[in-house]
């Protein structure tokens, strides 16, 4: 009897220890998000106008948008390490529909108007250029059994390739009206229209991945294939799906991209890969797979776009910067290993 009371006794502070590591584990980047904010609103008072948060919310929109996409293949345990040459390529594809063709990239005024092709088949070419991408990675990882790590390293040099030779190496410019509104325009004079485009694709994903059952079987997937496959799953469907799903948003980045530089360049989206992923981990999402929200990501976007621009407005150098976003890469993916094995251990 002493021995099942003093077992009971030992155990319930283990379980709370427990509780109060998973509070922490989950709510951490969001923790961490406020922090920042007050640091940098304390030390620089220009960092909570609403001039410069505006700003940062447009400058992520981009990131945003490829790291929800991010998120579904990180949390089949996948990687995507393409997705900027991807978007380069995508971008010129856009560029050269909404000119009328390469012939046309620097022309302006009339003769542009009459060249034109709006910028919804931009917007399609785009998203059709990335979800073509995609599902060709998808086959190659699935069907060929080729690690996704390669796949989309040879796809990080096959795209940027792609894209110098689609555009001869040249830069494409100087689109409609309408076309440069999606990327440059506000909504009420204050919302930069990416930053629509982003949370409500932001919000469509996490519908997506929370309400419905494909977005359990994404779950599945990453959190044990074998599993998922043993409960009738067609794993390789799902997985291929989920890089069909980052292309698409590959292809949306690209557009937007365009449309906010008024330019597409084969150079576009170079070291994309490191911040989108960075902001993906940094949201708690686990590169084990499994384990993962859109709301996660939002905030991890958002936080470095924070951090950012906090550094930025202190005039800490760029390389520093680039130190800084390395550091916490690394210390996400340990605090999330770290909170793995607690879990295994509870």
């Amino acid at each position: 009897m002493e021995t099942s009371t003093e077992h009971s006794h030992s155990g319930v502070p283990g379980r709370t220890k427990l509780d109060i590591f998973g509070i922490l584990a989950r709510f951490a980047p969001l923790i961490f998000l406020i922090v920042l904010m007050t640091g940098f609103a304390i030390f620089e008072p220009r960092f909570l106008t609403p001039l410069n948060l505006f700003n940062i919310l447009r400058q992520v929109s981009i990131y945003g948008l490829l790291a929800v996409g991010m998120t579904f293949v990180i949390l089949t345990a996948g990687i995507d390490l393409s997705i900027g040459s991807l978007v380069a390529f995508a971008g010129l594809v856009a560029a050269a529909v909404s000119k009328g063709g390469i012939s046309n990239r620097f022309t302006v005024g009339a003769g542009q108007e009459a060249a034109s092709q709006g910028w919804y088949l931009a917007a399609l070419a785009a998203i059709a250029v990335g979800v073509l991408g995609g599902f060709l990675q998808g086959f190659a990882i699935t069907k060929l059994k080729v690690p996704p790590f390669v796949v989309t390293l040879g796809g990080m040099s096959a795209w940027r390739g792609a894209a110098l030779l689609f555009a001869a190496g040249g830069p494409i410019s100087g689109f409609e009206p309408n076309f440069v509104w999606i990327g440059q325009g506000r909504i009420f004079d204050q919302v930069p229209v990416p930053v629509v485009i982003f949370l409500a694709f932001a919000v469509l994903a996490h519908i997506a991945l929370r309400y419905t059952r494909y977005g359990r079987q994404i779950y599945a997937v990453g959190g044990n294939p074998e599993a998922a496959r043993l409960t009738g799953l067609n794993v390789p469907a799902v997985t291929t799906s989920v890089y069909v799903i980052m292309g698409f948003f590959a292809g949306l980045g690209a557009f937007v991209l365009d449309a906010r530089l008024n330019s597409a360049e084969a150079v576009a989206g170079t070291g994309y890969e490191l911040t989108v992923i960075a902001s993906v981990v940094i949201g708690g999402t686990s590169l084990f797979g499994g384990v993962g929200t859109i709301f996660g990501t939002v905030i991890g976007t958002i936080l470095i776009g924070v951090l950012l621009n906090g550094l930025v407005l202190m005039n800490v150098s760029a390389y520093i910067q680039q130190i800084i976003i390395g550091i916490i890469i690394v210390l996400a993916v340990a605090f999330d290993t770290f909170a793995k094995s607690r879990q295994r251990v509870g």
